[in-house]
């Protein structure tokens, strides 16, 4: 149904253009009582050059001071109106769209950007009531219905439906961040309830604290959960476990998982292992008569070979002797010059926070694993829902990056491999990202690996159907490639000054200062901008159906009526010492 027009004809400005500064105007309000009803976020219309025609713009500040000083201020050039000495109530507005109330028979339209400039001493009104219900209607009615992600309701007029288009948001990546308990898991969960609706979604959840469990149990669950292994899941993982076993691994992420850069030899034992790994995975593809991917293959294929027979050889190796010409046995070319190397391979093997990589179980040793597995992560397993989420709550912190890293780049590998015609569209849904997407000066080696694939992927994910949602509450320590390459922001409350100058800074000039009402957003409060959706807004989002588990306590209230458990810290003892969480025993 095409939305009703904006009908500004009878109302009464609330004042004239005096200034106009590229996307910043300035209006001049000579009725004091007037600058009452403005408010900073307000929309005012600007008339544009003919009678249907006008400019949208958002208030961004509001002052009443002597004329000349409000030049000073914002550094006006020229005559801008502002005369003498006697007060003066002025409002700054930043540009943001052209409407128009009919254009060519179409009813009312708008668009971003605005196709011309303000003209000195043209009226400016308010939109309030029923006009302003008009306009949000037409933003909603400015996206395709079968792309529309309904978020909540727009705080300035609640009445009005916000919503996203879903092509826009997911395309070109996007991020939700807020401090924490600002809402953001809430927010997450909305967008998967919302996908769920659709016949074939395919969204990857990475849950670092086991949060969107609830998606995936009880009659209404929608989600289907997988772990990754911890350490007390290598005897007896059940189908849901997931491991990525080492012969996942390319040459540059193993190497940075084992060489220590600043060791003499490392040129050499980095030239060895690559030579031992390629001979492994030649000798595996000849035993499985794959002629046709051996003429082919390099030390990057994942194929699955036995490190420990690699091991074995690096011993043999480093401690081999040759006979001289002189007829005496004397040192090999690489006698003890791989000591070191094979002591930190030896440690990593048996380091059971590593088991995920260095201990699976011996059926992801068969050529056809890999690709079960991924079918399961990149499709609608068993007919199931495309919501998978993936709990990552056992994963040491220290090795979180690698997991995350490789995880991530096998999908972009098959993307990538895909026949274009053939690939459906999969979003990562990056949860914590600061956890393990953290700014590049402060990684060590294999988390700049892993780095290194979401940096890939925000960069050129878009052209193989692989998006990015990055939910954080300390964006000033995610990587800065990557939230650059968001092009949509839900931003909730937060209260840190970096962390909004870091989603400031990724801000248009003209949109910079709209980011200033961050830490004053009430719970489920945000800021919606980007691509995805037609006008900035502060928008109240809807609560999700499904709730994420909440994480947040009612210290003083249950200080009142709770005692602490002895009997459950005497198991959670027992469960830190095994590594393993037991989830029969959550209440």
């Amino acid at each position: 149904m095409p939305s009703t027009p904006i009908q500004l004809a009878e109302a009464n400005p609330i004042g004239r253009v005096t200034a106009v500064d590229t996307s910043k105007a300035y209006i001049q309000i000579d009725d004091h009582d007037k600058l009452k009803m403005v408010i900073v976020g307000n929309l005012v219309a600007i008339q544009g050059a003919t009678g249907h025609q006008y400019l949208i713009a958002i208030v961004e500040r509001i002052t009443r001071l002597p004329g000349e000083v409000v030049t000073i201020l914002d550094e006006v050039e020229g005559d801008s109106g502002f005369q003498g000495d006697a007060l003066q109530d002025t409002v700054r507005v930043v540009l943001v769209g052209t409407y128009w109330t009919d254009r060519g028979g179409k009813g009312p339209t708008f668009k971003r950007g605005a196709d011309t400039c303000p003209q000195i001493d043209q009226p400016c009104y308010l939109l309030e009531g029923e006009n302003l219900t008009n306009f949000m209607g037409t933003l909603a009615g400015g996206i395709q219905a079968e792309a529309a992600i309904e978020l909540g309701t727009y705080v300035i007029d609640p009445d009005a439906k916000a919503v996203a288009d879903g092509n826009r948001f997911f395309q070109r990546h996007a991020a939700i961040v807020g401090s924490t308990g600002s809402g953001k898991s809430c927010a997450v969960a909305l967008l998967l309830e919302r996908a769920r609706k659709l016949a074939h979604p395919n969204l990857i959840v990475l849950d670092m604290h086991g949060e969107y469990a609830s998606l995936c149990e009880g009659p209404d669950a929608y989600a289907i959960r997988m772990k990754i292994a911890g350490p007390g899941d290598l005897q007896k993982p059940d189908k849901d476990t997931l491991f990525l076993p080492y012969w996942l691994l390319n040459r540059e992420e193993m190497l940075a998982m084992l060489l220590d850069r600043s060791d003499t030899n490392a040129p050499n034992q980095a030239t060895v292992f690559t030579k031992l790994v390629r001979d492994a995975k030649d000798r595996s593809l000849a035993k499985g008569n794959r002629e046709d991917v051996r003429a082919t293959f390099t030390v990057d294929s994942p194929i699955p070979y036995s490190i420990s027979e690699v091991l074995a050889e690096l011993a043999d190796i480093d401690s081999q002797m040759t006979i001289g010409s002189t007829g005496r046995e004397k040192q090999g070319e690489w006698y003890s010059k791989l000591t070191r190397f094979i002591s930190r391979l030896d440690a990593k093997i048996t380091d059971r926070r590593y088991g995920f990589l260095f201990q699976p179980p011996n059926d992801s040793f068969a050529y056809d694993w890999l690709a079960y597995v991924l079918s399961r992560l990149m499709g609608s397993p068993d007919g199931q829902s495309g919501i998978k989420v993936i709990d990552f709550s056992e994963v040491p912190g220290d090795v979180l990056p690698v997991v995350a890293g490789v995880f991530a780049r096998l999908i972009y590998d098959v993307q990538f491999w895909m026949a274009p015609g053939r690939r459906t569209p999969i979003c990562i849904v990056c949860d914590e990202a600061h956890l393990y997407l953290p700014v590049r000066d402060e990684s060590d080696a294999p988390s700049k690996r892993a780095l290194e694939a979401f940096e890939r992927i925000a960069k050129e994910g878009r052209k193989y159907g692989l998006a990015l949602l990055v939910v954080s509450q300390r964006p000033s320590d995610v990587s800065r490639t990557i939230l650059s390459q968001c092009n949509n922001f839900v931003a909730l409350r937060l209260t840190n000054e970096h962390d909004q100058s870091a989603v400031r800074s990724v801000m248009p000039d003209s949109m910079a200062a709209i980011t200033d009402v961050l830490p004053l957003l009430d719970i489920g409060e945000a800021m919606v901008l980007g691509d995805a959706v037609l006008l900035p807004s502060r928008v109240k989002l809807q609560l999700p159906k499904l709730k994420p588990l909440s994480l947040t306590r009612d210290f003083w209230s249950e200080w009142t009526t709770q005692t602490p458990d002895e009997v459950a810290i005497q198991e959670a003892v027992e469960a830190l010492r095994s590594q393993s969480r037991r989830r029969d025993n959550d209440e």
